[in-house]
């Protein structure tokens, strides 16, 4: 069932994720002190043959802002300067990764960029937040000091031991590689009964868990949410399909709309999903905040 689920539930990606963190875990930091635009520095010129590694696998380090620029771009010239001075006061909290478009148009094209300067943040591979055109650096600073505090909270990697690998996690995640949810859900499960408190394999059941639900939900759960409005329990199988497909911000909207919508135990029932929801993404998601204080607008 899990091999149907192609392009919903994307267990490859997953993996993939996985395999960048623990690149990102047996790289060094980055490092403040090393030459503007050098790989491994504060600020890096990126290529799409080196995207992987300074954008994608460093997110699971520290977060990375894209500066997505080119030679003939006016206010580029006004941004990228305030950024790169940022990066560096950061000292190496956050990486500046510059894209030329000019040079690497696949990855313009990727990264959906429809104007530049183009801004983008990157944390554990997803992007996270983003604006377009030139600022002034008050602004500059308060987007990257906002990125920092809602991701790492402003650690620099390598300050603190290196965890040891739990291999009771090895079982779980070889189920995960093979899309078999059942029996990650039982691994993870068998680690909490032994240590209710694991650093990870409580979110990892709760994700695994909305994976399994997703994948029941499958992509008729959206068309009939949309029938049925007032239905909690629909809108809530929609909810886990659009976070399990990774529109988070889609899943967090539907059942934000039926918390303003309802009443009494119904509203209860939508608010219970969505915070577990936020549980499932984490609370370093800057996006998981910005949906708590809508759901406490929504509620007061």
């Amino acid at each position: 069932m899990a091999a149907a689920m192609a392009g919903a539930v994307d267990l490859a990606a997953v993996k993939a994720r996985s395999e960048a963190a623990a690149r990102a875990q047996a790289a060094p930091p980055p490092s403040p002190t090393a030459p503007a635009g050098a790989p491994g520095g504060a600020v890096v010129d990126v290529t799409e043959a080196t995207f992987q590694a300074e954008v994608l696998d460093r997110s699971f380090q520290v977060p990375v802002v894209l500066d997505l620029w080119a030679e003939w771009c006016g206010p580029c010239k006004q941004l990228s300067p305030v950024l790169e001075a940022l990066a560096v006061e950061g000292g190496g909290s956050w990486v500046l990764a510059k894209v030329d478009v000019e040079a690497n148009p696949a990855l313009a094209q990727g990264l959906r960029v429809q104007g530049i300067p183009a801004v983008k943040a990157v944390w554990q591979g997803q992007l996270v937040a983003e604006f377009t055109g030139a600022i002034p650096e008050e602004q500059a600073r308060q987007f990257v000091t906002e990125l920092v505090q809602a991701t790492t909270g402003g650690a620099v990697p390598g300050g603190e031991p290196e965890e040891v690998e739990d291999p009771r996690l090895d079982a779980a995640e070889a189920a995960l590689e093979r899309g078999d949810l059942a029996a990650a859900e039982a691994a993870y499960q068998a680690i909490l009964a032994q240590e209710p408190d694991h650093p990870d394999a409580g979110i990892a059941l709760r994700q695994v868990q909305l994976f399994r639900r997703a994948e029941e939900a499958g992509p008729d759960a959206l068309a009939a949410a949309d029938a049925a409005p007032d239905d909690v329990a629909a809108q809530a199988r929609a909810a886990d399909f659009l976070l399990g497909t990774g529109n988070i911000e889609a899943a967090f909207d539907r059942l934000l709309e039926v918390v303003r919508r309802t009443a009494g135990e119904e509203r209860d029932q939508a608010r219970q999903h969505l915070v577990e929801l936020f549980a499932v993404v984490g609370d370093q998601d800057p996006r998981v905040g910005a949906a708590r204080r809508r759901l406490t607008a929504a509620l007061f």
